[in-house]
């Protein structure tokens, strides 16, 4: 089985953008995803990103504004707004909660499409234990579970390891899909994701070879 490890934000407007399409590439080809969420921030800092509020108006208005609306469009996918009420909310408990599913072996697939459907199709708040809770149980798992080991520190550890390792391999941002060390930046790519697990480009030579995997 070949495997996408998925590099991305519990918030990230362009992780929900592609994220159907993303399980339907995976069911096509028998794929599995390894989660690895992480705290964005950081990781674009350290690849020479600006941060949101240092980004001018123009540039958030075409890539936050204009490219959500037609992405939006043209995958029929739902969001409520350009940035949801509580974007700037902590993601450690939602992130540690799709870590926490992936442990259990179960419905980090399915959680994470939710989470980030929640918080661009709602304007639910993400860092809210009663609002993550409903989320859990309809992928089928027991909420005070993964919430309690969401919590935890192990899977804080590994929120924080996967962001160390974002910032190690130069991930330049969300969503960031590898297929056996190829890296894919942004939903726009799933094409060639598919292609990747179909057969291999060729020339490979990132600077960014597989890592260890911290949160599988």
């Amino acid at each position: 089985m070949q495997t996408i490890e998925y590099i991305y934000s519990a918030h990230s407007a362009f992780a929900w953008l592609g994220s159907a399409r993303l399980s339907e590439i995976c069911a096509r080809h028998g794929a599995r995803l390894l989660h690895k969420p992480i705290d964005l921030s950081p990781v674009i800092e350290a690849v020479g990103g600006q941060s949101f509020a240092a980004r001018s108006q123009a540039h958030v208005d075409y890539f936050f504004g204009r490219e959500i609306e037609r992405w939006a469009e043209y995958r029929g996918v739902e969001v409520i707004a350009h940035r949801p009420t509580h974007h700037d909310a902590p993601l450690a408990l939602a992130s540690g909660a799709i870590i926490a599913a992936q442990a259990e072996g179960q419905g980090a697939d399915a959680l994470a499409h939710a989470i980030l459907g929640a918080h661009w199709r709602e304007d639910a708040d993400i860092s809210d234990p009663a609002v993550l809770a409903p989320l859990i149980v309809g992928c089928g798992m027991e909420a005070d579970a993964i919430l309690d080991a969401a919590r935890s520190a192990p899977v804080q550890a590994l929120y924080r390891a996967n962001t160390a390792e974002a910032i190690a391999r130069h991930v330049f941002g969300s969503p960031t899909y590898v297929v056996a060390g190829d890296p894919f930046y942004g939903q726009d790519r799933l094409d060639l994701v598919e292609r990747a697990l179909e057969r291999p480009f060729t020339g490979h030579n990132w600077r960014n070879p597989p890592v260890g995997c911290p949160s599988a």
